[in-house]
């Protein structure tokens, strides 16, 4: 057999087996593809979920740290307040007081001129000495007919007519007594005085000016007297600490015009109803005010000592939610889901709140929560720093479970 021939069988014999090999390395190749592609999406469905899943910081609520004072606006008023009017019509024909000045009990303020009383007195005067007179004569007359009836020289019925023209002599002089009394009173409202010890807090009235008698409801008063001795002070407080305040508890004022120099002050009472429009409870206090310095009209910031709450705690503003359900916080639990919780404010301190219920020092509190950001999702936690067992490094795991 010839080389030629040789070679063609071998040739015959290798072809197949090349064949089969390209084959089998493409099948093998076309798998490692579909293998690599495989991955690849899963590794991009997986990604995409962790991107979905929100990224979080947690903060532990402070407990024990919760202020025990509560800061309220507060207006200091006077003792006694006594608006001065004019209760008779005339002109002022002086006044003796200006306002600041101290008074006492009884001193005169002011007088008013008043010249068409004054005829209305002297009036009454000569009516009631008509009236006297004419009950003179009618004494002298009933008591002559009664003499004369002794003797039977008048009728027992004329005698009873003029008896009865005494008793209404009588009662017209007792009329016009009362009407020259009640002039005569009128007469002393003729004098402004001072009502109590205080001082003259304003004066709108001056010499000349018309004074109309009972002007109460349309003039502004004449005169403003305040006692000073001791202050009232007025502060309307939420209904969320309305419990804390009791009789007797101490408070201190700050004004703006002593920085730095409290004043003390008492509960006295209070209102024992809340304010339908402001869910506030009105309390009094009461502040002595020996060197007079607190002033009626002062605006006061009252800080009250109250009781720690034991369930109170303080969080940032920036974790609370707003929605339509009310306000809630997002809180973690160890599944690294988010609830959102109903939380109540007993106060607002302006970069922080203070959480009255709702959330206990033990929550994992969401930081800035995102808007989107439901009941139930699950959520990537970091920033801890070791503050919530379960929870501490958690980015973490998450990175090294992704590997």
């Amino acid at each position: 057999m010839s080389n030629r021939v040789i070679l063609r069988q071998r040739r015959s014999r290798t072809l197949p087996l090349v064949g089969a090999g390209v084959l089998a390395l493409a099948v093998v190749l076309g798998v490692v593809g579909i293998l690599a592609r495989q991955h690849d999406e899963s590794a991009l469905v997986k990604s995409t979920d962790e991107a979905a899943i929100d990224t979080v910081a947690v903060i532990r609520p402070q407990v024990g740290k919760v202020p025990e004072k509560l800061v309220l606006p507060g207006d200091v008023e006077a003792w006694y307040v006594a608006p001065i009017y004019g209760q008779v019509s005339g002109y002022i024909k002086m006044w003796y007081k200006d306002i600041g000045a101290v008074v006492k009990q009884g001193d005169l303020l002011a007088v008013i001129d008043t010249p068409d009383l004054d005829a209305h007195v002297e009036q009454a005067k000569a009516l009631l000495a008509k009236a006297r007179a004419d009950e003179e004569l009618a004494d002298i007359t009933a008591r002559r007919w009664q003499h004369l009836l002794l003797s039977d020289s008048v009728s027992r019925q004329e005698t009873d007519v003029q008896t009865d023209h005494l008793k209404a002599a009588q009662a017209a002089t007792l009329a016009a007594q009362h009407e020259l009394d009640r002039l005569n009173a009128l007469e002393g409202f003729k004098s402004l005085i001072a009502p109590f010890d205080g001082v003259v807090t304003a004066r709108r009235t001056d010499v000349g000016a018309l004074v109309r008698a009972n002007g109460v409801s349309n003039e502004p008063e004449m005169f403003e007297v305040a006692d000073i001795h001791m202050m009232r002070v007025y502060v309307r407080v939420p209904q969320a600490y309305s419990s804390q305040i009791h009789v007797g508890m101490k408070a201190q004022l700050r004004l703006p015009q002593f920085p730095g120099r409290p004043f003390e002050a008492t509960v006295n009472t209070t209102s024992r109803a809340i304010n339908l429009d402001s869910r506030t409870l009105l309390v009094e206090l009461w502040a002595p005010n020996p060197t007079e310095e607190l002033m009626p009209g002062t605006y006061a910031d009252v800080d009250f000592e109250l009781p720690p709450r034991p369930n109170a705690v303080k969080i940032p503003t920036s974790a609370l939610i707003f929605q339509d359900h009310g306000l809630q916080v997002a809180v973690v639990d160890k599944d690294h889901r988010a609830h959102l919780r109903q939380v109540t404010i007993g106060r607002d301190m302006g970069a922080d709140v203070i959480v009255i219920s709702g959330i206990t020092g033990d929550d994992a509190v969401i930081d800035s929560p995102p808007d989107a950001l439901n009941d139930g999702d699950e959520v990537r936690v970091v920033g801890t720093h070791g503050a919530f067992p379960g929870l501490e490094n958690t980015h973490q795991q998450l990175s090294e479970a992704s590997r």
